[in-house]
């Protein structure tokens, strides 16, 4: 392993101007190629503090013992050098967004002279013909099961089918009519191949030849009187109806695109494609990857672009080409034309990167989106559940922060308000790396009003850590007594609040961490609980007194742990701000209803709890509330459906009116 350091360009030796580095091995060899508009920025960035780096890139640089770089007068051509080096080099530190699954394809032996159907995993190999990727094999070998009786192609094994040669008997599937059983000669070479590219052609999209073919066939053989042919054909044709209604039509026009959208927070991207052919989504993939640098969405998007054609991942089109005339994203590459330009030479024809902004594309964007969303969370949920994971990442915590043992009850707490008003504060636990929603609390601040989110973090952990002192407290007086310690006498229940937490982690920097170690100072609790701030712009970990951040390295768990606990309090913070101001909404609309004094106000509160629930309520739902009658019933609903259903809020003084 080399010493970066050893070969790491004097200073000013590098150039300010665009291009295209590529760090080398002992042997020769590329491993990493990247491009830059200023190319001494970003190569000093790489010999900076190595625990800032992501794990692969601290192992790329002690793996490398050069690094050389290419001048080019803009990034376009830079975009275009580093595409051609990549290609040509392969180099094994870029990343290539491959994921743990093995998608299915669907094969069909195009080299063969009997061409053979089949659902496999794995790389591709010449003279086949794919479709897919495809989420689910199941449901690939449903659907050719059922294609089979419309297209009766072979799809047994080689060799079963030289069996059936060799004995001149066909298998099952010939005599059940799932096979023409060309082992035996029922039908010939040429014949057998027809039936495959009708095959070919319902994958792909082009159905409504199909049908014409198969209706003149079935009149032609009715006009021939050959009336038991007729019937299997029209038999066939409702089966290819069928089929095609299954695949449903999401872009008119037959449209050939493919859909991309990705997921990020700051450590990890997923990314989800769907393959339209035809004006129909005939395939889709998920990936999800570590991210090694804070690059930009436009920026994922162009690296994973490049990664996935030049690959050949994506889903054959009729040309042959895995890239498709259009490519549809939620943010536009970061060199876009080229981009598209590289790809247009890659496919033989026009390449369209652009953004639907509306219509059938822009909603088909934004459900590959959510799927995105979904995959990178279910992603997050294996990953923190892993037991081994989570071990390490406590480890990983108790060495960073010099702990005298593994954190194993983390806090998070996080303040959220709009404008000032409807301040709130939450606190999330987390014990042995998993979240306990159970001792979850909401806080809502009602001692002053304004944007003073320190204040509200000091207000915040007073009260949970004075709860603590009390309970402690109390406990040591029900020692004396020989009373349980640990069970509230009034509630019977655990006293939840009189476990300390290791750990306690604020949203924010040095001033939040400062202010809020002043608290555990006063309450006399600051050497036994630690307390950090997590900066959401570079995931530094802040400790109070201390002039510089801890910065755990990007693929650590302990900072992946960290982060969850800081989305999570966030999350629990918007949940019940959100609930609060929209009971509020609610209260607001209702003080001018006639007969509804406060007691019936507070009923329609907690009975509907938010404004459209309420305006979707009827007059006999109302009514049938305590202390509600039909006429008092009917002025709520007169006086709800009066209006637009709007409401606005004054953001100097937090007065909520109706439009």
């Amino acid at each position: 392993m080399a010493d970066p350091a050893s070969y790491r360009p004097a200073p000013g030796s590098v150039p300010t101007n665009p291009g295209v580095y590529r760090y080398s091995d002992q042997f020769g060899h590329v491993i990493y190629v990247g491009k830059a508009k200023n190319l001494r920025n970003r190569l000093n960035s790489y010999f900076a503090d190595p625990s800032s780096l992501h794990f692969r890139t601290q192992t790329m640089l002690r793996t490398a013992v050069k690094v050389e770089w290419t001048v080019v007068r803009t990034e376009a051509e830079a975009l275009q050098l580093e595409y051609t080096w990549i290609k040509q080099f392969d180099p094994r530190f870029n990343i290539k967004y491959r994921d743990d699954k093995s998608y299915p394809w669907l094969c069909i032996t195009y080299g063969d002279e009997f061409p053979r159907v089949f659902v496999g995993r794995g790389r591709k190999h010449r003279h086949n013909k794919y479709f897919g990727p495809f989420g689910q094999a199941w449901a690939v070998r449903e659907s050719v099961d059922s294609l089979l009786r419309i297209f009766p192609m072979r799809s047994c094994s080689d060799g079963v089918f030289r069996n059936a040669t060799s004995s001149g008997r066909p298998c099952l599937l010939g005599h059940i009519g799932k096979c023409s059983a060309p082992c035996v000669g029922w039908v010939s070479a040429t014949e057998h191949r027809e039936i495959v590219d009708d095959f070919v052609s319902f994958w792909a999209g082009r159905t409504k030849g199909l049908e014409r073919k198969l209706t003149d066939q079935m009149l032609a053989a009715a006009a021939g009187q050959h009336y038991e042919k007729a019937a299997v054909l029209r038999d066939s044709l409702e089966a290819l109806k069928l089929a095609t209604e299954k695949n449903a039509v999401v872009l008119s026009g037959g449209v050939d695109a493919d859909v991309l959208a990705a997921a990020l927070d700051p450590l990890e991207v997923a990314f989800q494609i769907f393959h339209v052919r035809g004006g129909r989504v005939v395939g889709e993939r998920g990936w999800v990857a570590d991210r090694a640098d804070e690059s930009g969405v436009g920026e994922l998007i162009e690296d994973f672009l490049f990664s996935l054609y030049s690959d050949e991942l994506g889903f054959t089109t009729d040309a042959g080409s895995t890239v498709p005339p259009e490519i549809l994203v939620e943010v536009a590459p970061a060199s876009g034309d080229t981009l598209a330009q590289l790809l247009a030479e890659q496919r033989g024809g026009r390449v369209n990167i652009h953004v639907p902004q509306r219509g059938d594309k822009h909603t088909l964007l934004a459900t590959a989106a959510a799927n995105a969303a979904q995959s990178l969370a279910l992603h997050k949920t294996k990953r923190a559940a892993d037991l081994g994971t989570r071990s390490r990442a406590l480890e990983e915590l108790q060495e960073a922060l010099e702990l005298p043992s593994a954190p194993l009850r983390i806090e998070g707490y996080d303040i959220s308000h709009l404008q000032g008003t409807q301040v709130v504060g939450a606190m999330v636990v987390f014990e042995d790396g998993m979240a306990r929603k159970s001792e979850y609390r909401k806080f809502v601040i009602k001692s002053f009003e304004g944007s003073n989110d320190t204040a509200a973090m000091d207000e915040v952990l007073r009260r949970r850590l004075r709860r603590l002192v009390d309970d402690r407290e109390s406990m040591n007086a029900e020692q004396e007594e020989d009373g349980p310690p640990l069970i509230d006498p009034t509630t019977g229940a655990p006293r939840k609040f009189a476990y300390a937490p290791a750990l306690i982690v604020v949203d924010g920097g040095l001033p939040q961490v400062n202010a809020a170690q002043q608290v555990l100072v006063e309450m006399g609790l600051d050497s036994e609980i630690t307390l950090v701030g997590l900066a959401k712009r570079l995931e530094e970990l802040w400790i109070p007194d201390q002039d510089y951040p801890v910065i755990l390295p990007r693929a650590s768990e302990g900072l992946y742990l960290l982060q969850r606990v800081r989305d999570e309090s966030h999350r629990f913070a918007i949940t019940h701000h959100r609930s609060r101001r929209s009971k509020a909404m609610l209260e607001s609309v209702l003080d001018d209803v006639p007969g509804l004094g406060e007691v019936r106000r507070k009923t329609l509160v907690k009975a509907f709890g938010s404004l459209r629930k309420l305006r979707a309520a009827t007059v006999e739902e109302i009514a049938a509330l305590p202390g509600f009658g039909t006429t008092t019933a009917t002025a709520v609903v007169r006086a709800l459906s009066s209006d637009s259903g709007q409401v606005a809020v004054n953001v100097a003084t937090g007065e909520i009116t109706e439009l």
